[in-house]
């Protein structure tokens, strides 16, 4: 059952239930009142009867001492204008009683002495209220009854109930519409929310409910657009994680393609021609030179897939080992490599930023031309240890700069390719920079020159 059609129908039930009760309460509360009231009434028109019926009896001119049966009855037919009675003489043997009302005489066994009793009863359709009482008078012990027709009282409260009944149902059909109308504006954030569910669901993911109030159910359907602001996010990351996955496969597989296409070819030629000694060599440095590029692709991919592992040996290493080994490993070449650095005792893991400074320095040798330089610098700062690689040679537009990171990414494939680059350099050196806390900050002017830095943080700060 939805929503709404639950708050309809358990307010409808609260409604019907509280009008119930309060009704039957509030008119049987009113019929009780009623009843003592005439109760009252019977009890004192008993009395009076009583006291009338002495004052008669007594005033009356007798035969005889003792009051006969007939002068009773005589007493009673004047006293019975308006009312109805009964009179029973000492042994409950009824003298008078002109009604048809059957009505027993047990009320006459509850009466000691001068006391009145009165019930309730039922008799031919109506409702009376029969009173008792007995009385003394001229050596005689007589029984008075009154019965007070209260048929009137009972069908007030029976038109009372119909009337009642009659207002319940039109205040329950007013109710219901109200609370129809209520149920369906107090939940229509809710329906809101439940169509962007739905489109959301649909792959619809850019779909959003409106904000139609600012109670909770406003308040969860600004966290529901938060939560899908974040998916949809998530989403986005994922889906250029996965684009990002496809490219590298399309790479790799070129990548592999291209030498193994040279190394089969040229393998073959050897293996079915007749070569002189020139070609011969020309066809085996190929091989030589294309089995090296494989050999670094595999090295390459084989560090990447180590820094997965998010493990770091590290401890404080002299700047002096880090600088001197790259000033040995590039001394010699068509593009000089200078080295200026300041001591300093660096937490890192030596041989992962010894690799960091080689790729950073072989990208820079690349960049650059026969008699340039490439300057490799490192200096103490406020947050630790900044190094720095800085060439002369094309530089790099804005625009590529963002995508120097990216899996065999090369600005310059003819000339990454001629000198064994795969693209997978600064991909290396981005997830080691990572592991130590740190970052490449890349600075680059087409034509001027490229400064590539990073810094590792103090480890005792």
């Amino acid at each position: 059952m939805k929503f709404p059609f639950k708050v309809f129908f358990c307010t409808i039930t609260v409604i019907a239930a509280a009008l119930g009760f309060s009704g039957t309460y509030l008119i049987g509360a009113q019929f009780r009142a009623a009843v003592d009231r005439e109760t009252r009434l019977a009890l004192d028109e008993n009395n009076v009867l009583r006291f009338a019926f002495e004052t008669v009896a007594l005033n009356a001119p007798l035969k005889y001492e003792r009051l006969q049966d007939k002068t009773i009855q005589e007493i009673a037919a004047l006293l019975r204008t308006g009312r109805t009675l009964r009179i029973s003489d000492e042994g409950k043997q009824i003298l008078y009683y002109p009604e048809e009302i059957k009505v027993g005489g047990e009320l006459l066994d509850v009466l000691t002495g001068e006391i009145q009793a009165c019930r309730l009863v039922e008799s031919g359709g109506s409702y009376l209220v029969h009173t008792a009482t007995d009385l003394e008078v001229m050596g005689r012990s007589l029984y008075l009854e009154t019965f007070k027709d209260i048929s009137s009282v009972f069908d007030d409260r029976d038109r009372g109930f119909a009337t009642y009944r009659y207002v319940a149902l039109l205040t329950l059909l007013g109710g219901a519409a109200v609370m129809t109308v209520l149920s369906l504006w107090l939940t229509r954030p809710i329906r809101t929310l439940s169509r962007a569910v739905a489109g959301m669901t649909g792959g619809d993911y850019g779909v959003r409910a409106r904000q139609v109030s600012d109670d909770e159910f406003g308040r969860l359907t600004g966290d529901f657009n938060t939560m899908a602001d974040a998916l949809a996010t998530k989403i986005d990351e994922l889906r250029e994680a996965a684009e990002s996955r496809e490219r590298f496969v399309a790479a790799f597989a070129h990548e592999l393609r291209t030498p193994l296409t040279s190394i089969v070819g040229y393998a073959d030629i050897l293996r079915s021609c007749e070569l002189d000694e020139d070609s011969l060599f020309s066809s085996a440095n190929y091989i030589y030179t294309e089995g090296k590029r494989l050999e670094k692709l595999s090295f390459r991919l084989l560090d990447i897939l180590v820094l997965k592992s998010d493990t770091l040996d590290a401890r404080f290493v002299p700047a002096s080992s880090l600088f001197s080994y790259i000033g040995e490993t590039f001394r010699h070449g068509p593009v000089t490599v200078s080295v200026r650095f300041e001591e300093a005792d660096i937490f890192a893991e030596e041989s992962l930023l010894t690799a960091v400074l080689s790729n950073l320095v072989e990208n820079a040798l690349k960049a650059s031309e026969e008699g340039s330089s490439v300057e490799v610098g490192g200096a103490a700062v406020a947050d630790g240890y900044r190094f720095s690689v800085r060439d002369y040679g094309c530089g790099i537009p804005e625009d590529e700069i963002g995508k120097l990171t990216q899996p065999f990414y090369m600005l310059d494939k003819s000339r990454s390719r001629s000198r064994h680059g795969v693209g997978l350099g600064l991909t290396l050196c981005a997830g080691i920079l990572a592991l130590h806390d740190s970052s490449l900050e890349i600075s680059s002017v087409p034509g001027e020159g490229t400064e590539v830095s990073f810094i590792i943080p103090d480890a005792r700060r």
